[in-house]
């Protein structure tokens, strides 16, 4: 029983471990942060995703006490750099739910920490250069990146940078925003949520010594959940998405939003076996065993289990 170095939870067990902390959330602002398809409920959210607010805040006091000890030691000056949290996992899996909502937790513990999130879409190449590469219909996967570009911003968050800029995707148009910018103003906390993030590092990406953004992260999360559970909420999502978002003029996918509703979940399932399928087993499900906890989901999209590792 001691030879895992992770310890599992079951959701009531997990539950227990924040039963003394108040919710400061609104059924309200529940709603504005859950993602199309993602059925979190305020249950959820004070059974699983409190007692996780509470873990990263005593993870980012003793940062703050080892960041002092450090500055005793060293007999200097420097400020302390923000804690960065990493959020991983497949596409429809429930990960930018879980950003949105620890950043919201986060922010409202009694330390009032300033909180932000920026998600890896950002730093996807444009379509344009993803069509000179032959890339487009591998967007998500590692190479479709500017790696360069991210582990530049990450490591320019961690130097202690005042202003850290990330450009601007949108998923209705299906590509980076020109001329626009996040600009990221030293946080007590930053939240990086990506397919990708956990991910080792590609040696050919440095000559004298490889990096990558997972190296710059504090703690991390990959939200889990059994593989053809994915496929079907990203088949469910396609065809909300078929009578919302896909129907506005500007929307990139706006030609399916005519598709019957067995065409479209043919289509669906042909863009998951082709892209996002093979993309998880690849790439994403491989960086699950680096992460500090995996939050499992069932078929109901419901948190299941917790797996932590252990210190």
């Amino acid at each position: 029983m001691g030879s895992s170095p992770f310890v599992d939870f079951d959701r009531d067990a997990w539950a227990r471990l924040g039963t003394a902390t108040p919710l400061p959330l609104t059924a309200h602002e529940l709603e504005q942060v859950r993602s199309l398809g993602d059925f979190v409920d305020l249950d959820e959210v004070r059974q699983v995703y409190l007692p996780l607010s509470r873990l990263l805040t005593l993870h980012v006091q003793e940062g703050g006490r080892l960041y002092r000890a450090y500055r005793n030691f060293l007999g200097g000056t420097t400020a302390r750099t923000p804690f960065v949290i990493g959020i991983a996992g497949s596409v429809s899996v429930g990960k930018s739910t879980t950003a949105r909502l620890l950043r919201l937790l986060l922010a409202r513990w009694p330390q009032h920490p300033r909180v932000e999130l920026i998600t890896t879409d950002g730093f996807l190449y444009p379509n344009a250069e993803l069509e000179r590469r032959n890339l487009l219909q591998r967007k998500g996967f590692p190479e479709s990146y500017d790696r360069r570009a991210l582990l530049r911003f990450i490591t320019e968050i961690k130097a202690g940078r005042p202003e850290v800029v990330a450009p601007v995707y949108s998923h209705l148009v299906y590509d980076i925003v020109e001329g626009e910018q996040t600009v990221v103003r030293k946080p007590d906390i930053l939240i990086v949520e990506g397919l990708n993030v956990l991910q080792p590092a590609q040696p050919s990406l440095s000559r004298g010594g490889a990096l990558a953004v997972s190296d710059f992260i504090d703690f991390s999360v990959y939200v889990d959940a059994a593989t053809e559970d994915i496929r079907q909420w990203y088949v469910n999502r396609f065809l909300r998405l078929r009578e919302t978002a896909f129907r506005d003029p500007a929307s990139y996918f706006r030609r399916y939003a005519a598709l019957d509703e067995p065409a479209a979940i043919e289509r669906a399932r042909s863009i998951w076996a082709e892209i996002n399928g093979p993309n998880l087993e690849e790439n994403i499900l491989p960086t699950r065993g680096r992460a500090s906890l995996v939050l499992r989901k069932g078929h109901n999209h419901a948190v299941t289990g917790i797996r932590l590792r252990k210190v």
